[in-house]
């Protein structure tokens, strides 16, 4: 059948089944469960009423319910249960979860995934708000900002496609078609090599780990400050076990620091850079943000196009500077907004897969956990561990749903 027909056919059947559901649910309600006539006519339109929304509801309901909530027990299940040779399951209890506890994988993938999380929400954010902040006020800036939304139309395997190109290597000797190989091939180990590869990067996560202890001080302030606002106790965990791992990365930091600086640079030889562990999964993540920044920038733009003139005025009129104005008016203001779009990502970042499938497959110390289901799923046909991987990514972006709800209510209030 042409699939235009196809199409159109869908359509019709799908809107008249969906006027049709509601025309005949409503005649049955009203004409044999609760007939508005005879001594009983009142009790039955009011008890019709009481159902009749029931009846409007019930297909998105049984929709939720077979596509959202039926999925999530199915997976528990088999995350508790081992297939059997010849067919069916048996419960195995919690022993699919102590063999995932005991691969080395999962713990790469696991720790990947917090390193996916602690860099691409806070460098698509960051980047998103600075590129709104600054062609906001430009004539060209919609032309600039078109550009940068333009990533958002690509698929995650798409770009992939896009950067593996970036990252090419050839032989030496040969034309490097690669953009990355072809300017680490200009590098030959002189003051720009060092000050480049070594002085700037240095730079770079000295001032991450920075931000990290600083960002674990914000969190921890109000608990020890006198004078605070108090707070409940799932609050006060969140808040511990965001400032314990934002210490953490404060001390990768300094680790990647030291191997940096001792790092000897093979130079003149093209690398594969996808192959490079630790470094890998940083060229992985710059796909995402590629991707991720348009998205980051449009919300934001919005919010501070939403800002009241008002204030920034009176800011000027006090004496404050682009900086003041910009930290200390602005962000405070749409700190709301900023926060979404954190939690957004992030919650992408925990289901990351088509960009990690598509340029390396988990290889080379680049496994995340969405990667690490799919081999246990469909290569290894393990479907209890893969389940149970399945579990950990919903637990992991659990908390993140319930913060984004919670803020979503805060806002409404």
């Amino acid at each position: 059948m042409n699939p235009a027909i196809q199409g159109l056919m869908t359509i019709v059947f799908g809107v008249g089944g969906c006027l049709a559901y509601f025309f005949l649910s409503n005649v049955v309600l009203d004409t044999f469960i609760f007939p508005a006539k005879g001594k009983n006519a009142g009790r039955n339109i009011n008890r019709a009423n009481m159902v009749r929304p029931w009846l409007f509801l019930f297909p998105a309901l049984l929709v939720l319910g077979l596509y959202l909530a039926y999925p999530v027990f199915e997976t528990l299940r088999l995350s508790l249960s081992a297939r059997l040779p010849g067919g069916g399951y048996e419960f195995v209890g919690l022993d699919n979860y102590r063999q995932l506890l005991n691969e080395s994988k999962f713990w790469e993938a696991l720790r990947n995934n917090f390193l996916w999380l602690a860099v691409v929400p806070a460098a698509s954010t960051a980047i998103g708000l600075l590129v709104a902040q600054l062609t906001d006020r430009i004539s060209w800036g919609s032309a600039a900002k078109s550009l940068i939304f333009m990533p958002m139309a690509i698929s995650f395997v798409g770009a992939s496609v896009i950067f593996k190109l970036i990252y090419d290597t050839r032989p030496s000797g040969l034309e490097q078609i690669g953009i990355l190989n072809a300017i680490w091939l200009q590098f030959d180990g002189g003051i720009w090599s060092t000050i480049t590869l070594k002085v700037v990067p240095a730079i770079i996560i000295v001032a991450f780990g920075i931000v990290c202890v600083w960002i674990a001080w914000l969190l921890v302030r109000p608990m020890i400050q006198k004078g605070s606002r108090p707070e409940g106790p799932f609050i006060k965990v969140v808040r511990v076990i965001l400032a314990v791992l934002a210490l953490l990365l404060a001390v990768s930091s300094v680790t990647g620091l030291i191997s940096l600086l001792s790092a000897t640079m093979a130079y003149g030889q093209p690398q594969t850079w996808l192959t490079v562990p630790f470094y890998n999964n940083f060229f992985l993540m710059v796909v995402l943000i590629w991707i991720q920044t348009g998205f980051a920038m449009v919300i934001l733009s919005a919010a501070l196009r939403g800002i009241p003139e008002e204030t920034v005025e009176a800011a000027i009129v006090d004496g404050a500077g682009p900086f003041q104005i910009f930290f200390k008016i602005k962000v405070p203001q749409i700190m709301g907004t900023i926060v979404v779009v954190w939690t957004t990502i992030t919650i992408t970042v925990l289901k990351v897969f088509d960009i990690v499938f598509a340029m390396t497959n988990g290889q080379w110390e680049t496994q995340v956990l969405a990667n690490y289901m799919y081999d246990k799923l469909f290569r290894a046909f393990d479907w209890g561990v893969g389940s149970a991987a399945a579990m950990v990514i919903m637990l992991l972006v659990t908390p993140i749903l319930v913060w984004n709800v919670y803020n979503a209510r805060k806002e409404m209030r």
